[in-house]
């Protein structure tokens, strides 16, 4: 069975409402969630049948959730998504929305199914600085991951890393990532406005900085 292009859910009316209970935010993977449920049809012959557009169904309405959650998620100077999305970003934002990933499914005997979708936040974030970067002819120059040391900040979107934009995510010291053990270390000495100083190798655009608390 084909798949429809998911939906882009207008961004303009949701970001004036509150976030909603069903949104969720990991800090550590990086991604922003929600869950939406579909109900299965019951004229459907039988539930197999059922879960062919009750999936659709739960997937819409977990972004929809998405939708109306993004803006509340805070900015790493100050206010929230809602309050700094200019007309162009609340369009790269409802493009995210629209691409959102399916993260869990679990299908019901009756045909219907529950589904939470995610964004990543660092889509959030690339939608409100006009968008991804440009890639040098060359690729991408190392280092890939720089893990920063003795962040005292809160996590949110748009923090830059020695004046550096890019992507973050932020783990307990005891949660490091297996895949970030050979990574280089820096020390952050400070926090102010969206910046975090740090000594040592700044790194890059391209660089995932792992921030540990």
């Amino acid at each position: 069975m084909s798949r429809t292009t998911p939906p882009v859910i207008p961004l303009v009316a949701a970001l004036a409402g509150t976030a909603h209970a069903d949104v969720a935010v990991d800090w550590a993977t990086g991604l922003v969630t929600a869950n939406g449920v579909g109900i299965a049809d019951r004229h459907a012959p039988n539930p197999a049948v059922a879960r062919g557009t009750s999936r659709r169904s739960a997937e819409d309405a977990a972004r929809t959730q998405l939708a109306k959650g993004l803006g509340a998620l805070p900015l790493a100077g100050g206010g929230t998504v809602r309050e700094h999305a200019t007309p162009d970003a609340k369009l790269r934002l409802e493009r995210a929305v629209a691409q959102a990933i399916a993260v869990a499914a679990e299908p019901q005997t009756d045909g219907a199914w529950t589904v939470t979708m995610a964004v990543p936040i660092e889509a959030i974030r690339q939608a409100l600085d006009a968008g991804p970067r440009a890639v040098g002819k060359d690729g991408d120059p190392p280092p890939a991951v720089v893990i920063v040391d003795g962040v005292k900040a809160k996590p949110a979107i748009g923090w830059t890393v020695s004046g550096v934009k890019a992507a973050t995510i932020w783990v307990p010291a005891k949660d490091l990532p297996a895949w970030a053990k050979d990574a280089p270390h820096v020390t952050s000495t400070g926090a102010t406005g969206n910046a975090i100083a740090v000594t040592g190798i700044a790194g890059n655009e391209a660089t995932l900085y792992v921030i540990v608390q």
